[in-house]
Order: structure tokens, then sequence, then C-alpha cells
């Protein structure tokens, strides 16, 4: 086929409501053309053919509509079946104005399940069919059975159950009240309910400690001597939140509620409505129906040519970070196509001895052809010369059998300025998927005895009990007490393994240490380790968050951390949700407790699983994780057959926003706010982006975009500024920003981060975000917050378009692009050079306006200490935090050296006194040097100035 633009793609680009030409086969063997609407969905297309062909010849042979589907070529060149009738024909986008009207096969309920899946999660179930892996086939039927298990006892929940579910209460991490209230003296507030289908509401005084039974109570009681009813159960009742998917019920006083908590903030009433228990039980039964439908209807480019000269294997065996034997390399060939080696590599380490998570590691690179170098000169390290690729593999497969036979390895590209190890433990044991742009490297595992080899189970052994002196107590208590364990000598390795049950005993949040001077490549040891961790005391969730680092792949332990994490509150998962997902890229089977923990989660309450889908959906496009997290998007699905239409609605809205993003980016010529008002109001448009939740928070509901209050602002990625109405919600619009072409999750990192911080220093009784009587103690305390959060948090680009203050006189930071001390720099010259913003404007701000006012300087000083000594004693998790995150490939957080800045920042391994010694020397080196931050802004507005 010569070169040219081929099929319909151009037609679909376009906007508006114009008609398209299109031809239909019909199974009687009739051909149909007639024009449809590019916004007719597939269901009204449908109708069209059957008035239609109502005038041709056969028509009584065709039977009922519904016996039959659509099917059409794709964007992708692959036959698609369009089960999904509520989809526009613009949405489908078929290659070619041909739609092939089939016979229904096979259940229609299953198909169009499959089709809605694959829908929302972005691939095709039929990849994984293609697939024909033994592991992905067996995951899937576990996962569907577990999952479908899930949804059927939730349907089966009381109502109340169902709610906490359904609607988790969204709590504020301590029940105080905000210090608004207290330097108030607030005893009573005022709360506006309404009961539902009813136009009347009551202001209702009630103490905001009471437990919302309370309140429900005075509603019901209320109601009866108004309207002279017989009084009703208030266990018959739930609060909603006007306007929201958020309820307040449960044993939790009402300030603790995030809403209620807010409006006692801010000097709001609240306005709540209650609502009866059969209205809940009828959102039940909608989606058991949905459910019980399903369940009824089943009993890389290529690199740049370089001078190479040979080509070069090496391998390692791995358990985790720790080598377990020496790295053993292959003879060099020459570079061809498809270069031979038909080499044996041995490694020095017994079969028996092979922990069950070992992995081989292979590292493909070319010797780059020498030149003559002067004398003197060190000779270049040969595995710094070009690495080309990197591929791992587990030495036993997912049912503890030892590999034999050939395998074909497609690898993974190498960073060509990686001067760090070849191998790559860390990254993933899936193959390449992109087989046509990857190197293929083939490997046979020899076969060691006739009949398959399994990985034996690890007997119950006691080790020998040690006795150790006092000196070696002391020696014992001085390594447990050095919080900077990344350094352990050999002679405390040896004290450490010796007194291992000592450890147990009395330093049991010490595990992780141990683990990691382990012997896993001696059998007697790991069998020692895995007897003793069976009767390890369970660590608190926080601390056994770094055990899922892939330094610690043992199963053992891995199942001791999921037992562990089970103790965590579903507020507490929401707050580590981002980093679990990232450590699944860590496992090394898909099977395994840490996804079957998230899942069960998810489908135990819908926020979670909210927030999980998207975690997981927004890197289904990476080809390293694209599998994984499919299929356990593909499983979280059949768990949850009512969230699939909530969240393809919000999928298709954020295509609108793509596309709305795009237009104002790519337009030929300079697009203004009016174009974009005008392309929101196509009907299109308008039907996707309303009636919708927000996939940032479920509980919002947009209802009505307003066209005329939507914007694009003045940046490089034209972010757009979109405003929702909503009738039933108390208060002013909703907006949200939308930005296309940026990676945001290092910003929702820092946000993650200082959340954790706020919390924090609100259960030690420090908020540094309260709206008090006065704008300038509203800045005084946030600018505390800032100044430590951004100081520990290392956070760069902080110029004045990046500086915000509220009207009420809140201080905030926006754009995270830069953190742990990555600041910019220009000619060379580093143009942050203080630890924290603190410029003599904002102290004129603190001091009132006054120069001798030193007594609230040094007040907004205690608050800045406090807040980092707080932040100090809780060091470790955040740098557990950021630990678990380097799988996420941020470019400004890959390995362990990226987080010194967080150790060194936070002071790990000083005291709190040294640590607090520090910290002030920071603060007045901030003060002294802010006029360095007043030039740095200066020329920040002249470049901005000048700016095309």
């Amino acid at each position: 086929m010569p070169p040219g633009k081929y099929g319909m793609q151009e037609e679909w680009e376009k906007e508006g409501d114009q008609a398209i030409n299109m031809d239909f086969l019909l199974p009687t063997g009739i051909f149909l053309n007639f024009p449809v609407s590019r916004n007719d969905t597939i269901k009204n297309i449908k109708k069209m053919v059957w008035k239609n062909a109502r005038s041709e010849a056969l028509f009584c042979a065709l039977g009922d509509p519904d016996g039959y589907v659509f099917t059409c070529i794709n964007e992708t060149a692959e036959r698609e079946e369009l089960e999904e009738e509520s989809r526009r024909i613009s949405d489908v986008r078929p290659f070619m104005c041909v739609l092939r009207l089939v016979g229904r096969e096979g259940d229609r309920v299953e198909k169009l399940t499959n089709a809605q899946i694959s829908l929302l999660i972005g691939k095709g179930l039929h990849e994984f069919e293609a697939q024909k892996n033994d592991e992905v086939n067996e995951f899937r039927t576990k996962m569907r059975t577990f999952c479908e298990e899930k949804a059927q006892d939730r349907q089966s929940l009381p109502w109340q159950k169902w709610m906490e579910y359904s609607f988790p209460c969204n709590l504020e991490p301590c029940s105080s009240l905000p210090q608004s209230a207290k330097s108030k003296n607030i005893k009573k507030i005022f709360i506006n309910v309404k009961f539902e289908a009813s136009d009347e509401s009551f202001m209702l005084q009630q103490d905001p400690q009471d437990l919302p039974v309370a309140l429900m109570k005075s509603a019901l009681k209320k109601k009866a001597t108004v309207f002279r009813l017989m009084r009703q159960e208030s266990e018959d009742y739930t609060l909603q939140v006007n306007g929201t998917w958020d309820f307040i019920y449960g044993k939790h006083p009402l300030c603790q509620f995030k809403y209620i908590f807010s409006c006692l903030r801010n000097g709001q009433n609240p306005h709540l409505t209650m609502v009866h228990y059969s209205t809940i039980v009828k959102y039940q039964e909608e989606q058991g129906r949905m459910c019980s439908q399903v369940y009824k209807s089943r009993s890389l480019s290529r690199p740049p040519p370089l001078p190479l000269k040979k080509l070069v294997v090496q391998a390692g065996l791995f358990h985790g970070s720790e080598l377990l034997c020496k790295v053993v390399t292959s003879s060099e060939v020459a570079v061809s196509s498809e270069p031979l080696w038909n080499q044996k590599l041995e490694f020095d380490i017994n079969v028996a001895d092979l922990p069950r998570m070992s992995r081989l590691c292979f590292a493909l690179y070319a010797v780059i052809e020498k030149t003559k170098k002067p004398r003197g000169t060190k000779k270049k390290n040969k595995k710094a010369d070009c690495p080309i690729a990197w591929v791992n593999t587990m030495v036993f497969d997912y049912k503890d059998q030892l590999k034999t036979g050939e395998f074909l390895l497609s690898t993974w590209p190498s960073v060509p300025d990686d001067k760090s190890d070849l191998l790559n433990p860390m990254g993933t044991v899936e193959k390449n998927p992109n087989v046509d742009s990857a190197a293929g490297l083939q490997i046979r595992f020899p076969n060691i005895r006739p009949h398959p080899l399994y990985y034996p189970p690890l007997d119950k052994k006691n080790g020998d009990v040690s006795f150790a002196t006092k000196e070696e107590y002391f020696k014992l208590k001085e390594i447990m007490d050095n919080k900077n364990y990344t350094e352990i000598f050999e002679d405390e390795k040896e004290l450490l393994w010796k007194l291992r049950t000592e450890v147990r005993d009395h330093y049991p949040e010490s595990l992780s240490k141990l683990l990691l001077i382990t012997k896993w490549n001696k059998r007697e040891d790991v069998v020692q380790m895995v007897s003793l961790l069976r009767n390890w005391p369970d660590l608190p969730a926080i601390q056994a968050l770094e055990l899922l680092d892939y330094s610690f792949p043992d199963p053992a332990v891995r199942s001791f951390t999921i037992r562990c994490l089970r103790k965590l509150s579903d507020d507490e998962l929401l707050h580590y949700l981002i980093q679990l997902v990232q450590v699944l890229k860590y496992e090394s089977y898909l099977d395994c407790d840490l996804t079957t923990f998230l899942l069960e989660r998810a489908l135990s309450n819908r926020s979670i699983g909210h927030f999980l889908f998207w975690h997981l959906r927004s890197e289904t496009h990476v080809a390293s994780v694209g599998l994984r997290f499919g299929l356990i998007l593909e499983a979280y699905c059949r768990g949850n057959i009512h969230h699939i239409k909530l969240l393809t609605k919000q999928t298709e809205a954020l295509g609108k926003m793509k596309a709305l993003s795009d237009f104002v980016k790519s337009g030929s010529q300079k697009m203004t706010v009016e174009d974009l008002k005008l392309c929101i109001r196509q009907e299109s448009y308008l039907e996707a982006l309303s009636d919708l939740l927000s996939p940032l928070n479920p509980s919002i509901i947009l209802t009505e975009i307003c066209a005329d209050k939507c914007r694009f602002m003045d940046s490089k990625m034209k972010p757009l500024w979109l405003m929702y109405r909503n009738p039933t919600a108390e208060g002013d619009m909703v907006g949200i920003i939308f930005k296309n072409g940026d990676d945001l999750r290092q910003d929702m990192l820092t946000l993650q981060m200082i959340q954790l911080m706020e919390n924090l220093w609100k259960k030690e009784g420090l908020d540094l975000r309260n709206k008090l009587d006065r704008a300038i103690e509203e800045f005084t305390l946030s600018c505390a917050g800032y100044c430590v959060a951004t100081y520990v948090l290392g956070i760069g680009d902080r110029h004045n378009d990046n500086i915000m203050i509220r009207e009420t006189g809140q201080l905030f930071h926006i754009d995270f692009g830069h953190f742990l001390g990555n600041f910019k720099r220009k000619l060379g010259i580093n143009r942050e050079r203080v630890p924290f913003i603190l410029t003599y404007d904002f102290v004129h701000v603190i001091q009132q306006g006054r120069t001798n006012n030193s007594e609230k300087f040094e007040r907004f000083r205690e608050y800045c200490e406090r807040a980092y000594k707080i932040l100090c004693r809780n060091g470790t998790l955040f740098v557990n935090l950021f630990a678990m995150m380097k799988a996420a490939g941020l470019p400004e957080l890959t390995s362990f050296k990226d987080i010194q800045y967080l150790k060194d920042s936070l002071a790990l391994g000083k005291s709190e006194d040294e640590a607090l010694k520090n910290f002030k020397v920071k603060f007045n080196e901030a003060l002294r040097e802010s006029w360095k931050t007043k030039v740095n802004w200066m020329m920040h507005s002249l470049a901005k100035d000048n700016r095309p």
C-alpha cells in the first residue's frame, strides 16, 4: 500500500455534530448506507438500522435487535465487538465507516462486562489471554473467584455495615476542636438539618463533642413536635452532607468529621440531610442487581549506532539487594545481528543453598574500541564502556519448581549514561513486551535431576540459645539505638546473629537490621531466620512498611509484613496507598500477599477502591508493570461491577479534558478563553463533563459544568480551570485544575508528605492551619508549617510565583517539581541559597508591622522548632515512605543516595537536642541571608517579563 493517509482518523478528530455516511453489512446479506451523527450512540444507530431495513428484502429474517451486536475494525486494526451500546460512534472511532451486524454468541452479560472492563482499564482482556501463560491464567482465575466472593459477601451486609464500605467516614486524625473554636470558647454549634424529599429544615443546637446519633435524635424530636407526628427511631437514619456523597455516622464525635471541623474552623453552619435507611437499601439493591447478573451468567526504541567492537554478558544471582555469590562474565564475541556465546556460566553456590526468591540478573554490554591513552591515565572499567540492556528472571517458578530448559528473555534498554552497576536486581522480572524493539537473550537452565525439583519446605527449627556477656549486651543496645543502620561492621553482624533471640524479645522493631545481615545463601541460616520469624511479635504497621522494600523478598517476611499491615485503619491505608502500589513492582510473582491484601481492602471500602484504581490505571501504559496492574484492575472490576459505571464516566470526562487541553495548546493560532468556552458548550462535552464524581475526591459531585466560568492559565502547559455548580450543595462553586503533559506524581508525593506532617502536628496538639480571628495569626501559623515542611523536604523552585496567600492569610506553596535539595541553577550558580524562605517582609507581617514586637516573632520561632521536633521523632517513617517510592521512576528519586538529603534534614542518628541545635542554625541562616531570596525573586520576575 503506498504511503498516505487512510481511514477515518482525521474525521474523528473534528468537533461538532456533523453527519457521517456509514456503511452497514447485515447478517441477511443486505447492504445499507445512510448518514449518522457523530454524537449518535451505538444503541440509536441500531434503531436506525432496523428502521431503514424495514423497506429492504429479508427484513423478516432479522430477529430481535438485542440478539445482534455491531462489529468493526478499530484504530489498532483489531476486530472489536461493540457490546457497550451507550458509547457514541465518535468515541468508538472505527478505522473505516463500516459496521457489521452479527448474531450474538456466548453470554451477553459476560461479554458486556468484559468490554466495559477493557475500556475502563485501557487494556483489552484478550491481551491477557494471548499471553498463553499459566501463571497469568491461574492468577486471573483465583483473583476472579476471590473478588466475586467478596462482592457477594458485601451485598449481604446490613445497611449500616454496607455504608462503611460505600461511604466511609471522612475524619480528622483526632477529635479535638479547632483552635478557633477553642479560643472563642464555643460550647454549642448550630446545624441546619432537613429531611430528604422535604423542603422543611430545622436549625438545631448541638455540642460538637456529641455523637451523630444525638443530633439525629434532636432532629426527629423537633420534627415530631412541629408536625405532631409519631417519633421515629434514630437508628433508622443517617446524616448526609448536602450535595455530596459524604455521610456523618458512627461512634465519632461530630467535630471529628472533616466537614463539621471545617465549618467550625471557618465559622460556618453545617448543612445536613436526614436520610432514611430505605434509601440506602435501594442503593445497595441496585448494586446487587448489577453484580448478580454477572455472577449468574457463569456458574522502547533501538539504541543509536556506536563504534562497538565486542559484546559481553554479565550475570549475577541476587536475593533482594544481596549478591549471593560472585558475578560471572561471558567471553567477548563480535558484534552481529545474532551474536552467539554457547557458553556455560557457573555460579559459586550450591543449589541446596539457593533461597526461594533467588533471581538471576543479566546485563548485556559492549566493549568500545579503545584508543591509546596517555601514560598515567587509569584504565576505564569495562562495565562503564557501553551498557546496552538488562533482564531478570526468577530461578524458581511461581509453583516453587526450579526452572529447567530454554527461555527467551526480552531485555530492557539500559540508560546510556548509567555509570552504576550494570546488573539491575531492583528491576522487574517481567520480560519486555515490546519484542520488536528489544534484544532477546536465549538461556538454558540445566536439568539437575531427571524429575522436577521443588523448593523444599523450611522445617521448624529452634536455634541454639547463646548466652552473652554484659559487654555484648551493651554493644547490642548500642547497635539497636543507632538509627543510621546502613553501616554495620562484620563483628557487629556476628553479634547480632548470635543474639538474634534477644533482638526478637527486646528489640522487635529492629527486625530489618537482622534480616539485612542474614546470610540468605546458607540454607541453615535461612531456616533459623524463618523459624524465628514465626514467633516474632507483630510490629506497628508504620514500622512494618519498610519490610516491603525489594531488599526483603522472602515470602515469610512479606507474609509477616502483611499481617502487621492489617492493623492499618482505612484512613491510614489511604495515606500510604501510593507507596503500597509502587512496591507491587518489587513482587516477583503475580499472586502475592500484598495484591490480595490491597484487593481485600479495596473491596471493603469504596474510597480505597477508587484511589487504588486510579493509582494502578495511571501506570498501565508502563511496559514493565502493564500486565500486573492490568490484571489487578480486572480483578477489582470483577468484584465491583457497579463501580465500573462511575469510573467509566470519570474516564470519559478526563478524555474530554485532555482533548480540551490539546485544543488549547496546539492551536495553529493563539487560542482565547472564548474559544475554550465555545468548545465546552458542545453537547458531547457538556454531557461528558457533567454529572460525575470528582476523581480527586469521590465524595464530591461535579454536577453541572459552567462554561462561562471556565478558563485556562497562561503557563507553559496551559492548565484548564474548570468550574462546577451543584444546586444541592451549600456554598461556592467547585473548581478543578486539569494539567496535561507533566508528570505530577512528584507533586502528589510532596503533598502526601505535607498532609502527613499536618496529621502528626495535630496529634501533638499543634494545628498550623487554623483560621483564627486575625489573618496575621493565620499567616504566622501557616508560615511556620511552610518553613519547616519546605526545609525538611528540600522543596525547590521557591520563587514568588509559587508562593501563594489566601484571603484568610494562609500561606501555601504550589508546584513541587523539585525536591530533596534539587535546587535550580543558572549558569552554574545555585539560585536558591537559603534553607527555607523567611524574608523580612514575612517577619514584618508576623510582628504586626512593628519592629520591636519580638514577642510575636519568638512565638513564631517556637512554632517552627516544635513542628520540627515532631517530624524528627517520626523521621524513620518519612525515610521509609520515600524509599518505597524508588520504584516509581521519579527523576529526582531513583536511589538511596537521593534520600540522603532527607536523612540529613531530619538529623537521623542525632539526639533531639543536636537536631534542634542544627535547625536553629538553619533558621538564623534563612533570616540572615534573606536578601539572596529577594535577588532570586527579582531575577525570576525579569526572566518572566522577557518571556516571548
